[in-house]
Formats: C-alpha cells, structure tokens, sequence
C-alpha cells in the first residue's frame, strides 16, 4: 500500500543460498518485522561504524536509518515472510522538527527492537494489509502515524550510558568527532589525550564500549572515509596524502587488504553500479 508518508507490504523470502550484501536507503527510515521467526544465523553490521568483525544478531524488529549501510550475512538459507515499512524521510523529518541522532548505542538497538507498542501496531497493519476493510487507508495512515510516534519515543528513551569498564558517552563522542575529520588518522596518544586518559584506560575502555580495539575502529573508519572519497573526483594520489598515507602505494596496499579490491577497481565499479 502506497501511502504520502509510507510504504507497507508483505513480502515472502525464499533464499537458497547463504546472504553476504549491503541494504542501505537514502530517503526512508526501513522497518523489517518477521511475520514468520527471522532464521538464528541471521547477523548485521553498521558498515560505516563498526570494525569488521562486530556483527549483532538481527532481531525480529528491525530498523534501518536512512543513509546508513547495514551489512548482513547468514549461514544458511532463508525462508520468512516479513512485513516492510518504508517511512519517507523528508515527512518524518517535517513532522518531527528534526532527524534522530544515531549514536552508536541507538544504532545497536535498532537492530533488535523490543518495543510491544511498535510490535503491536506492526501486527494490526499487517491484518490490515491482509484483509482490508472499509476505510483500509485511512485507518492505516492512523496506524502508521502512531507507529512513528512509538519509534521516536523508542529511540529517544535509548540513552548513551557507558558500559560497565566502558568509557562514558561524551569520549566516545569526541573520538567519532576526530575520526570525521578528513586528514590523517590520529595516535592513539592523541585520543587519550581528548579523552583525558592514559592509553591504556582508553583502549581498554573503548573496546569494553565497542566490542572491538580502538585500532581496528580506526583503520576500518579510514577505509570508509577513502570509500566516499573515491566516489568524487579527486585523484587516488590525493586522496592518499589527504588520509595521512605514506604514499599512494602504501594507500592501495590497506584498501586492497581490507576490501579485496584496489582504489582503481572500486572507484570503476562505483561508476557500473551506481552504488
């Protein structure tokens, strides 16, 4: 159903094979719940967030912010029939007065989300969906408005308290503010000194905070600051001095070893696909 501020279906998967891809959507917030139990091997990583190896079950519920690219993988096949709501972002935005700040535990959340009152509105739109009845769109704008409203109160009642042994919200925060800088990667004495630790309290805290070491967590934010970096006109050589590299060949040498692929080859490939 085809709605000014949503689209809702159900959608059956049938997958033969193991799923290895990337699902990312600019303009709408993406809403996946199983109709059916969502297979146990099914995992998800924040790819522009998270190190590689930090992978989260995926729940149920999900939720997919729009811009973000979440990578999933399974073991094996999978068979579900799920209902997909798809929350336009300009309305959501409009209606809000503002977008959500997707820290990272908000976006660890909206991995599996618990929530009865999103769940119980799911369920009545997919009734809906199945068998409508009179007034079947206007009484699904009324679902669909109450469901944004339980989302925003869901993800804003998500705070960003530490971990036991983690470190506390505003140094994580200041950490992710010097990785967005595009220049050099910075030392690992330069983030304890934002943090106003030792390095050894940070590292140790940070991995406690974000299942990972604090190295990997830069190196795997280099590699995506070169990705989008590829995906504008600047030459390799640029964007190798830009991110701090030795030389362009010590660049392509990283990126080759963490994505199986040149600068060269990602950059042409961005250009077939699109993506």
């Amino acid at each position: 159903m085809n709605l000014p501020v949503a689209t809702a279906q159900i959608v059956q998967f049938n997958m033969a094979q193991p799923i290895d891809n990337t699902l990312q959507r600019d303009d709408v917030y993406w809403l996946d719940m199983c109709l059916t139990p969502r297979p146990g091997n099914v995992r998800a990583r924040y790819s522009d967030h998270w190190a590689p190896e930090r992978y989260k079950n995926l729940g149920n519920l999900f939720l997919l912010p729009p811009g973000e690219r979440l990578h999933t993988r399974s073991d094996g096949c999978i068979q579900q029939s799920s209902l997909l709501c798809q929350l336009k972002r300009e309305e959501i935005v409009e209606w809000f007065d503002g977008d959500i700040n997707w820290t990272d535990q908000r976006l660890e959340a909206s991995l599996d989300i618990s929530e009865a009152n999103v769940r119980s509105l799911l369920l009545r739109l997919a009734e809906e969906l199945r068998h409508p009845g009179f007034a079947s769109e206007t009484l699904v704008e009324l679902i669909i408005a109450q469901l944004c409203i339980e989302l925003r109160r869901f993800c804003v009642s998500v705070r960003e308290a530490p971990r036991p042994g983690g470190l506390t919200g505003w140094r994580l925060r200041a950490i992710d503010e010097r990785l967005q800088e595009v220049r050099e990667a910075p030392s690992l004495s330069e983030l304890a000194d934002i943090c106003g630790l030792s390095i050894r309290q940070m590292t140790r805290g940070f991995r406690a905070s974000r299942d990972c070491s604090i190295g990997d967590y830069v190196a795997n934010n280099r590699i995506e600051q070169a990705r989008k970096l590829l995906a504008t006109d600047l030459s390799i050589k640029a964007i190798a001095y830009t991110l701090g590299f030795a030389s362009p060949s010590s660049f392509c040498y990283a990126f080759r070893r963490a994505t199986d692929e040149t600068p060269g080859e990602h950059r042409q490939r961005l250009k077939r696909t699109g993506i």
